[in-house]
């Protein structure tokens, strides 16, 4: 029968696309899945504290801001989101963005006001941060709303130009971004900042040039934090399956920290800088500032685009390992309202965390929920907690992005491995590396999506050039063999189509199912028989790959012909025989 566009069933089908957490909620296992939720929430919500704190200083931004941010985007997530693994929040990548457009439309230069008292000129660290944050909430807000209307107009597709090869060099350059910005809470020193192409390069010049009034005591913290973040974390490792949870060393360190910097004074007797005051409670919801718009309107959209690209290549491997589907459009909106409702209340742009989502999948979480518990945890620490850690050190909070980084400088060793299969990604991952150190993250990402497609344009026309003329045959007659697929590409596989040739196939394979059921099919002629509804349908026992077509096979596409196996419609156990030529 023909229904109308606003027929009921149609509508519930709309709302329950929409709004995921109507689906998948009401059917949730309490059996099952809440004691591995709740472990996994309490321990991702410990990592959130120290983490959102120390990437509000990457932002430019009071500490408490960066708890805000790990939790209103988080509630929203959790009720539009369709990944089950991933812990949206703060991320270095995205902070050290947003710490660029605070630092180059609020610079400290515009708060140099005069104190009578000294007689000299003093910064207005008040007035700044709270400019800061308006600038910081207003890029944050104008990149959720083209999130939105990517996801609106079915733009998800986008993120398929991202290549791994291109994510990780870009987050590897991003990376020593971060650590160059946080050298001055270091070393307790205070370089000018550079903006434009080039301005890391000139940052570390500075910072060398004022390594001789270095702050011992800062730096001192400093090495002493860092070499115990790395001693425990090694050992979270080697006790890693001897241990229920593991240790939270990170908010082990500000505590201890906050503790003797309480009791020694760091602030007061040795000028160490200290996190300051931290206000409890919740922020009201503001409209950010619209003239601020039209300064930012690159840095948003440029936020839009790896916030995204981080969150969905993430998603898609946890999806792609638990046999479940990520929707791609909807996590744009699921993203973009977290960042557009966010920036109302005063947040910092989020995207995913890697190694937060990995404890959140270690220590058992199944679900979102584990996501909204998390977010429960820093409103309690925002409520009555956090003005304990008023002096905390910022050099604590640097070393804990040192240490957290450790990941993404472990990207390095892609390169050996990609000179060994495929020197063309290669050549893309340190291509994005070198341009995003040297041009910034935003303008450092455009460059390296146009290398990357140069790339793929000269791939396809160099092989084109081999093939040559190619003799072309009919067939006029083709009998389909009931348990045999044969899938044939019309394309090379490569990055770009990568998720579309694993679609189509599982499209394939679900069309083959439905006409053999829909024949008089012998049970002892199948595979695999399965009775339902009156009728039988069967999973091939044989999948023909013919990738005549394929002119080269790029890192990613070598990885999709591997996971085709682990397609959701192929892995059923009771599939085990199934066979790929």
């Amino acid at each position: 029968c023909v229904q109308t566009w606003c027929s009921g069933p149609r509508l519930k089908s709309c709302m329950l696309s929409c709004v995921p957490v109507l689906s998948w909620l009401p059917r949730y296992s309490f059996r099952e899945n809440t004691m591995g939720d709740l472990i996994s929430g309490i321990s991702v919500g410990i990592m959130h504290l120290p983490q959102g704190m120390a990437y509000a200083l990457l932002a430019g931004v009071p500490p408490v801001f960066g708890l805000f941010s790990s939790f209103y985007p988080i509630l929203i997530y959790f009720i539009f989101g369709t990944s089950k693994h991933i812990s949206v929040g703060t991320y270095a990548v995205m902070s050290v963005m947003i710490g660029g457009v605070t630092e180059r439309l609020a610079p400290n230069l515009n708060f140099m006001i005069w104190d009578n008292a000294t007689n000299q000129t003093v910064l207005d660290i008040v007035n700044r941060d709270a400019e800061r944050v308006k600038v910081a909430a207003a890029v944050t807000f104008l990149s959720g709303l083209f999130q939105v209307l990517l996801g609106l107009v079915q733009f998800g597709f986008v993120v398929t130009y991202l290549s791994e090869p291109l994510v990780r060099g870009y987050t590897t350059g991003a990376a020593i971004h971060v650590i160059v910005s946080q050298l001055k809470y270091t070393f307790g020193i205070s370089p000018d900042r550079h903006s434009g192409p080039f301005s890391l390069i000139f940052t570390v010049i500075e910072v060398c040039n004022l390594l001789p009034k270095t702050n011992v005591g800062t730096l001192v913290v400093s090495l002493v934090t860092i070499v115990s973040l790395i001693v425990v974390k090694e050992l979270n490792t080697y006790l890693g399956k001897k241990l229920p949870v593991p240790i939270p060393v990170e908010l082990l360190g500000i505590i201890i920290a906050t503790v003797i910097s309480w009791q020694v004074n760091l602030h007061g007797k040795y000028g160490v800088e200290v996190v300051g005051e931290i206000p409890s409670g919740l922020q009201p919801p503001v409209l950010p500032e619209a003239s601020i718009f039209g300064q930012v309107i690159g840095d948003a959209f440029a936020l839009s685009v790896v916030g995204y690209g981080i969150a969905i290549s993430l998603g898609r491997i946890f999806a792609l390992k638990y046999g479940y589907k990520v929707d791609s459009n909807q996590e744009l909106i699921a993203l973009g309202l977290s960042n557009s409702i966010g920036g109302i209340f005063q947040c910092f742009a989020i995207s995913c965390s890697m190694s937060r989502s990995m404890v959140q999948e270690s220590t058992g979480g199944k679900t979102q929920v584990a996501g909204a518990l998390s977010a429960m945890v820093i409103l309690i620490i925002t409520m009555w907690i956090g003005s304990l850690f008023e002096e905390l050190p910022k050099a604590v909070l640097a070393a804990i992005i040192y240490v957290n980084l450790h990941g993404m400088m472990k990207q390095f060793m892609d390169i050996p491995t990609l000179w060994r299969s495929n020197k063309v990604d290669m050549l893309v991952w340190l291509a994005t590396l070198i341009l995003t150190v040297l041009f910034n993250p935003d303008m450092g990402l455009a460059a390296s999506i146009a290398f990357s497609m140069l790339t793929v344009i000269f791939r396809t026309h160099l092989s084109i050039l081999k093939r040559g003329l190619v003799q072309r045959t009919l067939v006029s007659q083709v009998k389909e063999i009931p348990g045999i697929v044969i899938f044939r590409s019309s394309a090379t596989l490569y990055f770009a189509n990568a998720e579309m040739y694993q679609d189509a196939l599982a499209d394939k394979v679900r069309s083959n199912i439905h006409v053999l059921s829909c024949q008089e099919v012998e049970p002892d002629q199948l595979n695999k028989d399965v009775e339902k509804d009156g009728a039988v349908s069967t999973l091939p026992h044989a999948i023909i790959l013919d990738l005549s077509p394929v002119n080269f096979l790029d890192t990613v596409g070598v990885k999709t012909l591997r996971g085709v196996s682990r397609l959701s419609i192929l892995s059923d156990p009771s599939s085990s025989c199934l066979n790929f030529f």
